[in-house]
C-alpha cells in the first residue's frame, strides 16, 4: 500500500473510462500535460505499456494490460467513492445531494430555493453541476434533474416537466431590428443557438416557418444560460426554453418578438434515480418539493 501510486491510479482510471487524456484532465480539474505524467509515471511503476501508439487523433486504444487495470482502477475507485460518500452522508442525517446541469441549476433551482429553505429548515441540500448522466447507483448523489428525451437505458428515470420554447431577444435588439412581429420577420436576423440536440431553430422553422430562415448561421453556445445571457446582451435571437427564461422576461431583460407561438414538448426534465428500495426522509422530502414545484405554471 504504502508504495502504491494512488494519483496516478486515479488519473489513469478516468483515462480508461474517457478513452482519452484531455477528458480526464476536465474531470481532474488538472492540465492534460499532468495527467500524462500520471499515465507515463504508473506505466514506468508496472514496467509495460498501457496504452497503445497513437494511430491518429481518436479515442485512445488500450493494451491488453491496460484494459485489465483500467476496468479494475475504475470499479475500486468508483467502490470506494460509493462507500466514502455513504459515510459522508451518515454524518448529517438531514443531507441530501442533487446533481443537475448548470443551466438547469442556474435558471430554475437556484431562485426557488428560498421555497425550499423556508418550507424544510432542516434539510442541507448540496448541488452538484455535472453535464453528464450517470447512473446514480454508481456515484454519491441522491437523484439527479436531466433535460432532455428520456428516459434512457440504465438508468432509472421519472417525468418531471415539460417545456416550450419560443424566441426571445432584448427590448433594444427588438426595436433596432425594425420590433419584428412574426416568424418571417426573423429572416436576416442573428439566430443564437445553444447545441440543445433535441429542439433547435429547425423545429421551430419546421412549426412556424418561414422555410427560407437560415437556422445553421449564427454563433453556437455549450448551455442554455449562455445562449440566454447572449440573447439579452443584445446578440441576437434566441430560441428559449421558457421555464428556464422566465425571470429575465418578468425582469424585462427579454422579451418575446413572436407574442404567443410557442413549441411544447411534453416530459423535457426528467428525475433520474437511484435503484435502491430504501430512500431516505431528506430524500423523500426534495423528491416531494421537485415535483410540487414542477407542477406550477412555468
Amino acid at each position: 500500500m504504502r508504495d502504491l501510486p494512488l494519483a496516478a491510479l486515479r488519473a489513469y482510471a478516468l483515462i480508461w473510462e474517457h478513452r482519452g487524456v484531455r477528458a480526464a484532465a476536465r474531470e481532474l480539474g488538472i492540465a492534460h500535460s499532468s495527467v500524462s505524467r500520471h499515465l507515463a509515471q504508473l506505466e514506468r511503476w508496472l514496467g509495460t505499456a498501457l496504452v497503445l501508439p497513437a494511430g491518429g487523433r481518436g479515442a485512445l486504444a488500450f493494451t491488453a494490460e491496460g484494459e485489465a487495470l483500467g476496468a479494475g482502477a475504475l470499479a475500486s475507485l468508483r467502490e470506494l467513492e460509493r462507500v466514502a460518500g455513504g459515510l459522508r452522508e451518515a454524518r448529517d442525517t438531514h443531507s441530501v445531494t442533487l446533481s443537475t446541469t448548470p443551466s438547469f441549476a442556474t435558471r430554475w433551482l437556484l431562485p426557488r430555493l428560498a421555497d425550499l429553505e423556508s418550507a424544510h429548515p432542516r434539510l442541507e441540500l448540496s448541488i452538484l453541476v455535472d453535464q453528464r448522466l450517470d447512473d446514480p447507483d454508481t456515484r454519491a448523489i441522491d437523484v439527479a434533474v436531466r433535460m432532455g428525451r428520456g428516459p434512457w437505458p440504465n438508468v432509472r428515470c421519472e417525468p418531471l416537466m415539460d417545456e416550450t420554447f419560443y424566441p426571445v431577444m432584448s427590448p433594444a435588439a427588438w426595436k433596432a431590428s425594425q420590433r419584428p412581429r412574426r416568424p418571417e420577420d426573423l429572416c436576416g436576423l442573428r439566430l443564437l443557438h445553444d447545441r440543445d440536440p433535441h429542439v433547435g431553430w429547425t423545429a421551430w422553422r419546421d412549426a412556424f416557418g418561414p422555410p427560407q430562415l437560415d437556422v445553421r448561421s449564427g454563433p453556437r453556445f455549450t448551455s442554455s444560460d449562455l445562449v440566454l445571457r447572449a440573447a439579452a446582451a443584445g446578440s441576437g435571437v434566441a430560441l428559449a426554453r421558457g421555464r428556464l427564461a422566465a425571470d429575465d422576461l418578468a425582469a424585462g431583460t427579454l422579451m418575446r418578438p413572436c407574442g404567443d407561438l410557442e413549441l411544447r414538448v411534453e416530459n423535457a426534465y426528467w428525475l433520474v434515480l437511484p435503484n435502491r428500495a430504501h430512500r431516505r426522509a431528506p430524500v423523500r422530502v426534495l423528491l416531494d418539493w421537485l415535483r410540487r414545484q414542477a407542477s406550477k405554471p412555468a
